[in-house]
């Protein structure tokens, strides 16, 4: 058996940024990461600009992640196009960049990181590992993803009966492909589903899907799919031209978009997918997972494991509105007809999607602010 005041599980950007408070604060942790290697994972690749600024919150220098400035978005919906400008810069990054560049700014502030380990049941805020070991902690910190742990898996009823699929390909820099999406990111609706494409730091194109179920059954299977949306439409289909033929396609299954964790046991604070999930299109997953991090790092250096349950009310509060607006845009963008009907609305109404966008973001609160007054 191994002790420790607090335990961080998963070392993607809401455990990283946990750990980088703490360590900042010289509060005794430890932070656990399954994989030895830092991975492409398949959620992320589009930091909003409110992003970028919890980032600088963390001491991360900002030119590190890249050249992939993202500064417009473009919408298809059947055989329209809508174009705007964001609010402000945003970037694209893979997860493997921004994951390696915020454990590696932890690790620099002095957080205990422990690779190649995997937790195999929760038990309150003690976690057992694959190799028998009972790691005891006064608090537990879960920043497991999207994958739950055995022991503490989110309700299954927020599925649904037609459960969504996220699958991810990459394609490989090309210049046409950068002359195709440029500085924006797109978003291609279909029937029960859409597609996020955006340029990232090497060139290449991270090429995001959810999708229901009951279309993935239609299709067959993944490379179906994308071969079946690649003919019905043409502008993706000149985006997916690119691939290979070999690309992997990675895939996560049943993904409870628009769950949100209102309450908590007593010590245990869930970070990132954990606490609340967008939908993904909004692009402030990154966002919901870092600011997590920043707010339960610093309600545990102010209250301990006790200040777990304020915590967890308080960020369900924050992220309400972001996750339920970005529920009602996904509604939309799911039925492609209602989708193109209200598509010309991006046109004649200024400002619709700056509008949007904003109101999808996760707002400011003081303990962002105390992240970086700690800093200095």
């Amino acid at each position: 058996m191994r002790r420790t005041p607090a335990l961080i599980v998963g070392g993607g950007p809401a455990g990283a940024s946990a750990a980088i408070l703490l360590a900042r604060a010289r509060t005794p942790h430890l932070l656990i990461e399954r994989s030895r290697e830092t991975g492409d994972a398949i959620c992320g690749g589009f930091l909003s600009w409110r992003t970028l600024e919890s980032l600088g919150r963390l001491g991360i220098d900002l030119s590190a992640l890249g050249p992939a400035r993202i500064l417009r978005t473009r919408l298809f919906a059947g055989d329209r196009t809508a174009e705007a400008l964001l609010p402000r810069p945003a970037h694209g990054v893979s997860r493997r960049l921004l994951d390696t560049v915020l454990l590696r700014q932890a690790v620099a502030m002095g957080a205990a990181v422990e690779r190649g380990v995997t937790v195999r049941t929760v038990d309150g805020t003690s976690a057992t590992l694959d190799d028998g070991t009972d790691l005891v902690a006064d608090a537990l910190f879960l920043a497991n993803g999207k994958h739950d742990v055995r022991g503490s898996a989110r309700p299954s009823a927020a599925r649904g009966d037609d459960p969504v699929l996220g699958l991810r390909i990459r394609l490989g820099a090309a210049p046409g492909l950068t002359r195709l999406i440029g500085d924006a990111i797109e978003l291609h609706l279909f029937d029960r589903g859409y597609v996020g494409i955006v340029l990232q730091e090497d060139g290449s194109a991270n090429v995001c899907m959810a999708v229901h179920r009951s279309k993935m059954l239609s299709a067959g299977s993944p490379g179906a799919l994308l071969d079946m949306l690649a003919r019905d439409h043409p502008a993706l289909g000149e985006r997916l031209a690119f691939r290979a033929g070999h690309e992997p396609i990675d895939a996560i299954a049943n993904v409870p978009y628009g769950w949100r964790a209102q309450r908590t046991d007593d010590g245990v604070f869930r970070l990132g997918d954990q606490a609340g999930v967008i939908p993904s299109l909004a692009g402030e997953g990154m966002g919901i997972a870092i600011a997590s991090g920043i707010r339960a790092g610093r309600s545990y250096i102010e209250g301990g494991a006790a200040a777990a349950p304020r915590f967890q009310r308080d960020f369900a509060a924050a992220t309400a509105r972001p996750i339920r607006l970005a529920g009602l845009v996904r509604d939309v963008a799911e039925r492609p007809r209602l989708g193109a009907a209200l598509l010309p609305l991006v046109g004649h109404v200024p400002g619709l999607i700056d509008i949007i966008a904003r109101a999808t973001r996760i707002g400011h609160s003081r303990l962002d602010h105390d992240a970086r007054q700690q800093e200095n």
